[in-house]
């Protein structure tokens, strides 16, 4: 069986988080055939591969959401059909929308985006728009702003997806609406693995964002659940890691017969068996920040409760373990924030091997705005390490437990809350024996639950079932 994995915006470009459980499952099934359909933002990123790609990944295709090129202009007015103006109102209005023409439509050799956008047509459907919904703003403003909300849509769907048995598409959004169009073409199945609620991340960024401002913020917003929801209704099975997050699914469309939970798995015995402590870690309580230097992460909050709490615990040490380079403005704004608030102890390794350095570590922590179910919570556990992490995705669940009654393995605090996260920090710094008592609860619970076994025997009866379906 031909397997496509569909991701956006991470695998193969970008170390941890999805990109691992990626590359993960690629190596756990090497009896079947990949191939990687990478969604990415330009052509700037190119081949720049931070994965030595596994043996059984036989083709990789990129995707650009924002490419210069909107296909050449055919050198004639461009026209319409009927149906086809109805399929784009109906997208455009977000009434009943008619996928398959919209696909369809997409197919057609001879549309370009250049002339499909800056046509007749196209301006009738966003008029038609602008009347019913928005005519208290610019229409002008109203017009561009549309065209750049459907400019990386139309990209995805003139994209000659390559043949599959079986599309995983590891998000909703652009990913999932790919996996839809190849669905329609190929009749092929369509198995949509969320770790995060797509949707409901990209309203959360919306919201907070300077360069979309009033009504277009809605706008944006809608756009994204109507390509979530169209991989919800073309979707063979939905995945998601834990329970509350099948909820978010089903509360934004999709059908709950199609859902089920199915929780991350790490390597257990790889981290349970990470070299200890080093000489040089003698005298202190090292904390572990498992995390790319980016905004998501909130660094800052991090570095800053670190600072507090140092000033209580002296001997606490911070170690922060992944790429600085992807957000370099940023990590420079963290790099300044130590120097202004001179906080001693704070080590920045880059990239390394999480192995190597997570036998050092007392505890971890996590002081993220988003995240879906973090293995970096788990390989701590595994390695007899509690956590420290805000309220996001499955944290709740990692650190109480899900109905296990096996207890806390950590401490849970507020987004953002510098002071929550300063008071943690202090706790288990000055705290041994709960250090101890909690790593020893988050290495039962990863064992229990947790391990790339469960995940595994999980994915192949789902790969299997789909193998099966096909033969039939």
């Amino acid at each position: 069986m031909k397997i496509c994995m569909v991701a956006e915006g991470c695998y193969p470009y970008v170390v941890g988080g999805v990109s691992s459980w990626i590359h993960s499952m690629i190596q756990s099934f090497p009896e079947y055939e990949f191939i990687i359909l990478a969604i990415v933002a330009d052509r700037s990123t190119r081949g720049k591969f931070k994965y030595e790609l596994p043996e059984n990944v036989s083709a990789v295709y990129e995707v650009y959401l924002n490419d210069e090129d909107w296909g050449e202009s055919k050198g004639a007015s461009f026209h319409l059909k009927d149906k086809d103006l109805q399929a784009m109102e109906s997208l455009l209005l977000n009434e009943n929308i008619q996928w398959e023409q919209i696909f369809t439509l997409m197919e057609n050799p001879k549309l370009s985006l250049d002339d499909l956008l800056m046509g007749y047509d196209y301006m009738q459907a966003v008029k038609e728009c602008y009347r019913r919904y928005y005519s208290d703003v610019s229409f002008s403003d109203f017009l561009w702003t549309m065209r750049s909300i459907y400019l990386p849509m139309l990209h995805i769907l003139q994209f000659q997806v390559p043949k599959a048995d079986l599309y995983h598409c590891v998000a909703t959004g652009y990913a999932g609406l790919l996996g839809a169009m190849a669905k329609h073409k190929y009749g092929c199945g369509l198995l949509v693995s969320e770790h995060g609620i797509y949707t409901r991340e990209r309203e959360e960024e919306i919201i907070r964002a300077e360069w979309v401002q009033g009504i277009y913020k809605n706008i944006w917003i809608d756009q994204f659940r109507k390509m979530s929801l169209v991989a919800y209704q073309r979707a063979d099975l939905v995945t998601s890691l834990y329970e509350h997050a099948r909820e978010l699914q089903i509360e934004l469309g999709c059908p709950p017969q199609k859902t089920m939970v199915t929780p991350n798995g790490i390597n257990a015995k790889r981290f349970s068996e990470a070299p200890g402590k080093l000489p040089e870690d003698e005298g202190f309580v090292n904390i572990g920040a498992v995390a790319r230097v980016t905004p998501i992460k909130d660094i800052k909050t991090m570095i800053r409760a670190f600072g507090y709490a140092k000033e209580k615990v002296p001997n606490l040490k911070l170690w922060i373990m992944g790429p600085t380079d992807e957000e370099e403005t940023y990590a420079k704004e963290c790099f300044d924030l130590v120097n202004t608030m001179h906080i001693p102890d704070v080590i920045f390794t880059g990239r390394v091997n999480t192995v190597e350095y997570i036998g050092r570590m007392d505890f971890t922590i996590l002081t993220s705005i988003s995240e879906g179910q973090p293995l970096t919570i788990l390989e701590g556990y595994a390695a007899g390490k509690p956590a420290i992490a805000t309220d996001v995705g499955n944290c709740r669940g990692l650190i109480y437990g899900e109905k296990d009654g096996l207890g806390e393995a950590g401490i849970l605090t507020h987004i953002m809350n510098v002071e929550e996260i300063t008071i943690a920090m202090v706790n288990l710094g000055s705290s041994p024996r709960l250090v101890e008592k909690m790593g020893e609860v988050g290495k039962q619970r990863v064992m229990e639950k947790y391990t790339i076994e469960h995940m595994k025997e999980t994915y192949r009866k789902i790969y299997q079932d789909f193998e099966q379906s096909k033969e039939t």
